[in-house]
């Protein structure tokens, strides 16, 4: 089998730094609230509901952010994250966690919550639901076929094979 090349433009995969540039977001409700960081320290930014929604006991429910984004390249994500005082305190969470927004997405930001409590959840407009943590996404791979992939220690060793 010979190497096919996947991609049709191979990339140099330079080392880029990301400087502190501007996230556009678009406030499509009057609700709506830019993401915010509770302190500098914090690595996610609180997204906040713009609708009342109740979420039942094993339920799932998608919950508006009432935003649009336009980031300032293609080299990052918006990734929506559970927050964990509201999992921790109510069993509701992120279903798809960490869910993906794509730099070329510009619909409304979304965040699909899951209640795993015996009791109903209720959001309400202003609440926090989730939080966004903006990551670089490595874009210069060449993407290859070989006829077989090398040896390692773990081999196929798959979920829960490295330990408890």
């Amino acid at each position: 089998m010979n190497n096919e090349i996947i991609t049709t433009e191979p990339k140099p995969a330079p080392f880029r730094i990301m400087y502190a540039d501007e996230i556009l977001f678009e406030l499509c409700d009057p609700a709506a609230k830019l993401p915010e960081r509770a302190d500098d320290g914090c690595s996610g930014y609180d997204l906040f509901s713009v609708e009342r929604v109740e979420v039942p006991p094993g339920e799932v429910k998608i919950v508006s952010t009432g935003l649009k984004w336009e980031p300032p390249t293609n080299e990052i994500e918006l990734q929506v994250r559970p927050r964990s005082g509201m999992a921790a305190k109510h069993g509701v969470t992120v279903l798809n966690a960490p869910g993906t927004v794509d730099a070329s997405y510009r619909g409304l930001i979304k965040a699909i919550l899951i209640n795993h409590s015996k009791i109903p959840y209720q959001v309400n407009v202003g609440d926090r639901i989730a939080q966004a943590v903006f990551a670089r996404v490595e874009k210069s791979y060449t993407l290859k076929i070989t006829d077989k992939v090398g040896e390692t220690k773990r081999g196929e060793g798959g979920m829960g094979s490295t330990g408890r």
